[in-house]
């Protein structure tokens, strides 16, 4: 039976100063760069014949540490835009809790968790559905249907919008749903 494995990237270093990242190319964390050996503990056994991430550093340097801690360097590795992170827009590089501040809780609920609405300038977690889940039908569930074992390490809104769909959570639930970094969530086809 193939499974799917989605893991959310190691802590990046905005992740760490609580600021909104979303296309912006960080490098994770000394804390994040630590973690990996017990996170690719949790990998140890799982037969993974191909790897999807996005081009953001922070999930190809997540996919670079596990795969050397596990020693399957040699794994397919396909590198998409797809799986980018939610963009921001104009909150990418600011601090949530002065943004919390100042448009108050519920708005920021809204633009970091909810379903339909966009911070200024940025996508919606609607929009990052719109574009995951095609990527996800037409080469990852492929894969699946194949009989391969697939691990998906992305960003937390790509892999939140993928959930949705996996899990049939409704556009008022999803808000709810959080993955810590390099937290995993399995699932078998």
């Amino acid at each position: 039976m193939p499974k799917l494995i989605l893991m959310r990237h190691l802590q990046s270093q905005w992740n760490k100063e609580n600021r909104f990242t979303g296309w912006t190319d960080v490098p994770l964390s000394k804390e994040g760069i630590e973690s990996a050996d017990k996170i690719a503990g949790k990998l140890t056994g799982f037969k993974i014949d191909k790897v999807y991430t996005s081009p953001l550093i922070r999930n190809k340097g997540t996919v670079s540490l596990i795969l050397e801690k596990l020693d399957k360097k040699d794994l397919p590795v396909i590198i998409d835009k797809a799986l980018d992170e939610r963009n921001y827009g104009e909150l990418q590089g600011l601090n949530k809790d002065e943004i919390k501040k100042q448009y108050g809780e519920e708005q920021f609920r809204q633009w970091r968790r909810g379903w339909n609405q966009a911070p200024p300038g940025g996508e919606s977690l609607k929009d990052v559905f719109s574009r995951v889940v095609p990527f996800y039908e037409k080469h990852i569930e492929k894969d699946l249907k194949e009989g391969k074992n697939i691990l998906i390490v992305a960003s937390h809104n790509s892999l939140r919008a993928l959930v949705k769909y996996l899990e049939k959570i409704s556009d008022e639930e999803v808000v709810n749903l959080e993955i810590t970094t390099g937290g995993l969530r399995e699932y078998d086809f």
